[in-house]
């Protein structure tokens, strides 16, 4: 194979390899850096709740009339379900490789709308929610109370959700954060016997809360006619405290007696749910998980995420305290440290090699710059076919290290030994020595 091109043009070579090096900088900079390959399949997660259900009537009045709609989605391979005893309903649609998720989730969306009308009106008041979501989780953040006396669960998990949820979710490139807890409910306990004595069912509760709980529209007065003012009538809205709830009226009799909710119920400021308890290191706390979106940058996520923290944790009332029990970061980092860790080794190993068996210094420059400029103009093509910087990539990096360093050995060997065979010129050693092992060494670099 005849190379003397680039060595007969000693500028054309040196300004080739800072082109390499530009572009291998501007891919690195532009590559997104990430645990693992995105080799999963897009998916679109459709999930609801149908309170006070077991996991067979959700499974039946749920999830069937759910999967017979979206059932023959665009690009759609199969679907999986669960359905669970406190009355949850999660549908897992998987697409094809490569398949657009936004068109995906637009059409599961749709084909969702048309089974509305199939299910229950519980399910219909909360809403089914359909969303794209990765399945790799980035980093999780726990919020605890310092004090086991201090905080309870239900005012962490509020604090969580009101307050630092929302501000995640606002970081850039974060597709979805899942809270691992619930906010404050108000939470009406009935009490069976006494609702018997008066013959009243849960359904008579609800329809009164539904009746008298409510936010109206009074309208105005003064609008027509001659009136020199207009106005425009306050409603009390919903209750917000206990006691207010407990003043309900149930009943009322011919007699004059009324029958209060406080009377058949307990009613108390507590948790929307109570599926959870968290705990960290014994102390009362609170969870959520950060999930990216597709083709982002899962390092620059969690390094936003944590300034955001840091921001919040000033904030933070007194006993409170934030706490990182999962971060990703840990073995990205790990992964880059190993590959810088080798890169120092093979130069280290170049420069012991070359210069010890050939006592040349000249010698032992070149192949130590030649191996940076093949490494990091590795980072350019891997931002054109579409890879990212994960545990995979730098493991091939790691390989491609001892390949690199392996021929700049080979081919510095094979020039002096051709000037040791009595060549005069080092460009004309170079170039039959290039002619000589160039396609093996092409061929075992690509093998």
């Amino acid at each position: 194979m005849k190379l003397d091109t680039f060595i007969n043009r000693p500028v054309l070579s040196t300004v080739i390899s800072i082109f390499i090096v530009l572009l291998g900088i501007i891919g690195l900079v532009s590559l997104p850096v990430t645990q693992y390959p995105d080799i999963a399949p897009p998916t679109i997660s459709v999930s609801t709740t149908y309170s006070g259900a077991n996991a067979q009537a959700v499974l039946n009045s749920v999830i069937a009339p759910l999967e017979e709609s979206i059932n023959g989605a665009e690009g759609m391979t199969y679907i999986e379900s669960t359905a669970t005893n406190t009355g949850a309903a999660n549908i897992s649609v998987h697409f094809k490789q490569g398949f657009d998720p936004d068109m995906a989730a637009v059409d599961v969306q749709n084909r969702v709308a048309k089974a509305q009308n199939l299910l229950p009106a519980e399910v219909t008041k909360v809403g089914v929610l359909t969303q794209k979501r990765q399945s790799s989780m980035l980093v999780g953040v726990a919020l605890y109370s310092e004090d086991p006396d201090g905080y309870d669960m239900a005012f962490i998990d509020n604090y969580m959700k009101i307050n630092v949820i929302p501000v995640l979710q606002r970081v850039n490139g974060v597709g979805d954060v899942q809270s691992f807890g619930g906010d404050y409910s108000m939470r009406i306990w009935i009490k069976p016997e006494v609702m018997a004595q008066y013959g009243l069912n849960p359904s008579d509760i609800a329809a009164v809360l539904a009746d008298q709980n409510v936010e109206a529209a009074p309208g105005s007065f003064g609008a027509q006619g001659d009136q020199s003012f207009q106005y425009t009538l306050k409603y009390r809205g919903r209750y917000e405290t206990p006691e207010e709830f407990e003043n309900i009226v149930v009943r009322t009799s011919a007699n004059g007696e009324v029958l209060y909710l406080k009377d058949v119920a307990d009613v108390e400021l507590g948790k929307v749910t109570y599926d959870f308890e968290n705990t960290l290191n014994g102390l009362p706390g609170s969870m959520c998980m950060v999930f990216q979106t597709a083709g982002s940058n899962a390092t620059q996520i969690i390094n936003d995420c944590l300034a955001e923290v840091e921001k919040m944790e000033k904030d933070l009332p007194e006993g409170l305290a934030f706490a990182i029990p999962m971060n990703n970061n840990d073995f990205l980092y790990a992964s880059i440290n190993k590959v810088l860790h080798t890169l120092i080794e093979a130069f280290i190993l170049v420069f012991f090699v070359v210069y010890l068996f050939l006592g040349d210094i000249r010698s032992t420059l070149i192949p130590a710059i030649a191996i940076p400029v093949a490494l990091v103009g590795t980072f350019f093509v891997l931002n054109i076919i579409g890879f990212s910087v994960n545990l995979i990539t730098l493991s091939a990096l790691v390989l491609a290290i001892a390949i690199v360093v392996d021929d700049a050995i080979v081919v510095v060997e094979a020039v002096h030994a051709k000037l040791d065979a009595g060549y005069k010129s080092s460009r004309k050693a170079a170039i039959d020595a290039m002619s000589e092992i160039g396609t093996a060494i092409i061929s075992i670099t690509l093998v």
